[in-house]
């Protein structure tokens, strides 16, 4: 039996197996040693193979196809660095709960440690940032062998995408010849024709007895809060909101719990606490004696300080993936239970609460805040805030919007409010860098209509390269580039209060014309001059394909005291109001 001939085998139940168990997309990147499993891949009829040359780059953009799909996506690389530059998705992955089934060829065993090119220590690469790690045995022909790779397959990928959803990392260890022998009979096989092993991954969830004891704790409470974070799960909306009904809780709704966009009630949602919660009268004012919260932490500080600040308050945290997200460590209850399962049986255990003042006193204070917010309009020369603000009614119905860290995220959670155009929201706030956001919000865009990317200078020159996947796969993008010449969020942070060498170390402006590189992958640049023009860009993105990149300038300085001003006249009209209510 020749070496070929096992190799082929082997590889082709592996991959078989990894169809049958629900890989669609596999993103690859060229090299010597990885190619018997890429070959083989591209022989494979239900497999969709993108090609992308940068490792780095390649990872992001499988992480953001798995983000809108929510089904494991296969990454495949030679040995060496190139393994190593797919650490920083992974890491993502693993913080964000996104699934991702990891492939890197290596040197076979003979060859480690002993000066061989391209031969780096791959055993464990990722450490703790993968669920499970396997290093596969050298390919063979023998029956046991072909089970062992279709079972490992299929494991990889239930591992992957059980709750909490993460990366997975399987090792191939790959000798000389590395030519697969391709054939029309490649993906025959005998035995399981439809998959050697099925895997069912079920929900976590609790007793009806503990269901009934959290009824009764929440029996009569009025002064409580629903805190939602990141949450995937399309059903969620409704059940929360219902949940919300049913005790009277205001649910304060992070950017990316998706509840700030859609069909569903939005009586309790409140948006703005991200503005108001800087107020010292309104923490006071507002104080709970219950929390709920559900998903990921918080984009907002003033959210996270008002939790943290409230020791006493019962804390219920809530994680369908097993977790332990409690940064504060001020939970007092842990429930591992599907977020939507949590709420529709908790519902059924309930009776309506009392009407509730304190209920009232969030939707008062956020309705003073949204007219307070209606100053933002007002400005005339571009900015941030205004910028978001009016993102909701430019962008249009059931728009996917992605969202770049440090300053964009945080003006989306400030000045993004309720609206009913479905739209959804994403970002990378696993690790919450600013790698990558071009390559994630591209692999978004191959499976999300209407995709606008909002990020700052700083990001998009940090992933500049991605954009070479819009060109080669004709993906349509829309990137709203909000240059202000450096890093604008450090304007906002206690550096800013030391001149001398702000600028150098933390304001670092680039000084670049964005546009000659938008032209070199074929985009379209746009500087947008006035909010008119604006708005008449984002009329035409409707229609318009490919690449498009509209440059709204800013300026760092002018965008801080904006902010501040707005937040200092907002918080005193709180505080007039706080002082009347309880007088």
């Amino acid at each position: 039996m020749s070496h070929q001939e096992s190799l082929t085998v082997y590889l082709a139940a592996f991959v078989a197996e990894l169809a049958h168990s629900g890989i669609t997309d596999v993103v690859v990147s060229p090299g010597s040693r990885s190619t018997p499993m890429a070959l083989v891949m591209a022989e494979h009829p239900d497999l969709n193979v993108h090609i992308h040359v940068d490792e780095r780059s390649a990872a992001f953009f499988a992480l953001g196809i798995a983000k809108v799909t929510n089904r494991p996506v296969a990454i495949l690389c030679t040995s060496g660095t190139a393994a190593a530059n797919y650490f920083p998705a992974i890491v993502e992955a693993h913080y964000a709960r996104v699934p991702l089934l990891v492939l890197t060829a290596d040197r076979p065993h003979e060859l480690r440690e002993i000066g061989a090119p391209q031969a780096i220590d791959q055993m464990h690469l990722y450490g703790h940032h993968v669920k499970w790690f396997a290093e596969m045995a050298a390919p063979e022909k023998s029956e046991e062998m072909i089970r062992y790779a279709r079972t490992v397959g299929s494991r990889a990928i239930a591992i992957a995408a059980n709750a909490p959803a993460g990366p997975v990392h399987l090792n191939f260890p790959f000798r000389e010849p590395l030519i697969p022998l391709l054939d029309d009979n490649l993906f025959k096989i005998t035995e399981r024709p439809k998959g050697y092993v099925k895997v069912q991954n079920g929900d976590l969830t609790i007793s009806d007895k503990a269901f009934g004891q959290i009824a009764e704790r929440l029996k009569g409470k009025e002064r409580g809060i629903i805190v939602c974070g990141n949450i995937a799960d399309k059903q969620f909306a409704s059940s929360v909101t219902r949940l919300s009904e049913r005790l009277n809780f205001p649910i304060l709704a992070d950017p990316l719990s998706q509840l700030r966009s859609g069909k569903h009630e939005t009586d309790n949602i409140i948006d703005t606490y991200d503005t108001f919660l800087r107020n010292e009268d309104a923490k006071l004012f507002l104080k709970p004696d219950v929390i709920i919260r559900f998903g990921a932490i918080p984009v907002s500080k003033a959210l996270t300080i008002f939790i943290k600040e409230n020791p006493n308050a019962d804390q219920f945290i809530i994680d369908g993936g097993g977790g332990w997200r409690d940064p504060a460590v001020l939970s007092t209850d842990m429930i591992f239970c599907q977020e939507t399962i949590f709420c529709d049986k908790l519902v059924t255990q309930l009776n309506d609460n009392s009407a509730s003042g304190y209920l009232h006193d969030w939707q008062q204070l956020n309705a003073l805040t949204k007219e307070n917010m209606t100053r933002v309009e007002e400005l005339t020369e571009l900015s941030e805030g205004k910028l978001f603000y009016q993102l909701a009614e430019m962008l249009p119905e059931g728009a996917t919007l992605f969202v770049g860290n440090s300053m964009p995220i945080r003006d989306l959670d400030s000045f993004f409010l309720n609206n009913e155009k479905n739209i959804k929201v994403l970002a990378n706030r696993g690790a919450n860098g600013i790698d990558g956001t071009v390559s994630t919000a591209l692999g978004a865009a191959l499976y999300s209509k209407s995709l606008y990317l909002v990020l700052g200078d700083l990001t998009f020159f940090h992933d500049l390269n991605g954009l070479m996947a819009a060109k080669k796969f004709h993906i349509d993008i829309h990137i709203i580039l909000v240059n202000n010449n450096g890093g604008g969020i450090f304007s906002f942070l206690p550096q800013a209060g030391h001149p001398k060498h702000f600028e150098l170390l933390f304001g670092t402006p680039l000084d670049i014309e964005f546009e000659h590189a938008v032209r070199m992958f074929n985009g379209q640049f746009t500087k947008i001059m006035d909010w008119n023009h604006l708005r008449i860009e984002l009329e035409k993105s409707r229609v318009s394909k490919g690449i498009n990149v509209y440059e709204v300038a800013t300026n760092r300085d002018r965008n801080r005291d904006e902010h501040r001003e707005f937040w200092q006249s907002v918080s005193q009209e709180i505080s007039n109001f706080v002082k009347d209510e309880r007088r």
